[in-house]
Formats: structure tokens, C-alpha cells, sequence
């Protein structure tokens, strides 16, 4: 499914986070379909079923997977509520960025001919029905 960098300086759980987040966005991974299992992706990566929950829970508490006790762990539907509260983090996240980048003494048409160079990203097979 795809790898973990142990020597990275980022926590491994967050790494587990936003590789199962870009899936999810990237709709590689569908609404109601089953997460791995802690055991299983454990074993897969090598890595303490402990990080893996703790990985799953915060997914859960961000509103991308729901849990469905005795049956694990699942892709959250979209819901317009938990977009428009990410949305926000988001922007403000974004805001921050683009005035720090700008305090660095980078010209405003710079950032935005960056952010028209940026790509969507690619969605899943059936993306484009």
C-alpha cells in the first residue's frame, strides 16, 4: 500500500495519517471501504500496532474514517460539515504560509503564479464518471 520513512523526523503516525488521507482524498480508497487492520498494516510496515491506532484514531477524530466496533476501521462519507470545518483550517493554515512566504520577501505574483502551476490531485479510477 506504500512505505514509511523511519528515519524521518516526522512521527511515524503522522506519516501513516497523511499517506491514508491522500488515498482517501485521491478517492484510491472509497467511502465505506475497510482500512487494513491495526495487526495487519502493523505487521505489513513493522511498526507497533500502538502507532497504528493512535494513526486510526486521529483519522477518526478528523472525520476521515469511522470505526465500526468488532469490524474495524472504515473510509467516512463525505459529510458538508467536517469540509467546511477542515475548510477553514485549511484556509487559515494556507494564510499563514502565504504570509510567511511573503514576509521572506517573495513577490505576491510569484505565490500566485506557483499556486496556478499546482495540480489538482488525481483521483481514483471512476473519478471522471
Amino acid at each position: 500500500m506504500f512505505t514509511i520513512d523511519t528515519r524521518s523526523r516526522v512521527p511515524i503516525y503522522e506519516q501513516l495519517m497523511e499517506k491514508l488521507k491522500e488515498l482517501i482524498i485521491r478517492e484510491v480508497m472509497k467511502e465505506d471501504e475497510q482500512l487494513p487492520s491495526v495487526r495487519a498494516l502493523a505487521q505489513q510496515l513493522t511498526i507497533n500496532p500502538n502507532t497504528i491506532q493512535k494513526a486510526y484514531r486521529e483519522l477518526e477524530r478528523e472525520g476521515y474514517i469511522y470505526s465500526v466496533p468488532g469490524k474495524g476501521s472504515f473510509v467516512s462519507p463525505v459529510k458538508n460539515e467536517i469540509n467546511k470545518e477542515r475548510m477553514e483550517m485549511l484556509r487559515s493554515e494556507l494564510e499563514r504560509i502565504v504570509g510567511e512566504i511573503l514576509y521572506l520577501g517573495v513577490p505576491k505574483d510569484e505565490v500566485i503564479k506557483l499556486i496556478e502551476t499546482m495540480e489538482e490531485p488525481e483521483r481514483g479510477e471512476g473519478g471522471n464518471d
